[in-house]
């Protein structure tokens, strides 16, 4: 809390500034996930090709399940030559390629059985498991009107304290945040045949106001 006096000729300004803060918790809407698939082989071609199999059979088995066609993007795809290290000598052991998925799963319920569906179809990765929300901005904006009434009760506080006549006034406003953080998770792979237990909690939106008040 900082309390400043400033001189303008004769005439005192006596302000103060206080922050304010604002949350938010809501379940999320959706999960971001991505499902890689690896494969290596001495042949480019042939670690390309059996790559290409299985993330086509990870695919159908999603669009079985009901997930939309335009919510499974291409998220990257890498071809690297390996390489073992065997008595300080480089000796080559032919190529990996990884193709990974972004999936949107809109029924939060369903993460566990898309999880274990992908496994079973040949994905050997599960990563970037994130619990999102589709309106944040709306939240934020939410947020960002409870850390305002927060900045306005502590300044009223300080006035009730102060014996001030009168309320004081706002005259500069900074917001502190850039957005609401979303809750991340990571999930441990399973290739057992038991649907794999995602826990969603709840996503907390943060605002954070830095309010300067004349009175």
């Amino acid at each position: 809390m900082d309390y400043t006096n400033a001189h303008h000729g004769s005439h005192r300004i006596r302000v103060i500034t206080v922050t304010g803060n604002g949350k938010i918790e809501t379940k999320p809407d959706y999960v971001e996930l991505q499902i890689e698939v690896r494969t290596e082989a001495q042949d480019v071609t042939e670690a390309q090709r059996e790559n290409a199999v299985k993330m086509n059979r990870v695919i159908q088995a999603l669009l079985g399940l009901n997930i939309a066609r335009t919510d499974i993007q291409t998220a990257f795809y890498n071809v690297f030559p390996r390489y073992d290290f065997v008595d300080g000598k480089q000796v080559f052991r032919g190529y990996e390629v990884t193709n990974a998925l972004s999936v949107k799963i809109r029924n939060i319920n369903e993460v566990g059985t898309v999880i274990d569906t992908a496994v079973k179809n040949g994905a050997n990765q599960i990563s970037q498991l994130s619990f999102k929300l589709e309106n944040e901005d709306n939240y934020y904006k939410g947020a960002l009107q409870l850390a305002l009434q927060n900045a306005n009760e502590k300044a009223q506080a300080l006035a009730v304290s102060l014996r001030l006549s009168h309320l004081p006034q706002p005259i500069e406003i900074v917001e502190e945040t850039g957005g609401g953080p979303i809750l991340y998770k990571t999930v441990a792979m399973t290739g057992e045949s038991f649907t794999t237990p995602v826990e969603q909690g709840m996503i907390t939106v943060d605002a954070s106001l830095r309010v300067k008040y004349q009175f």
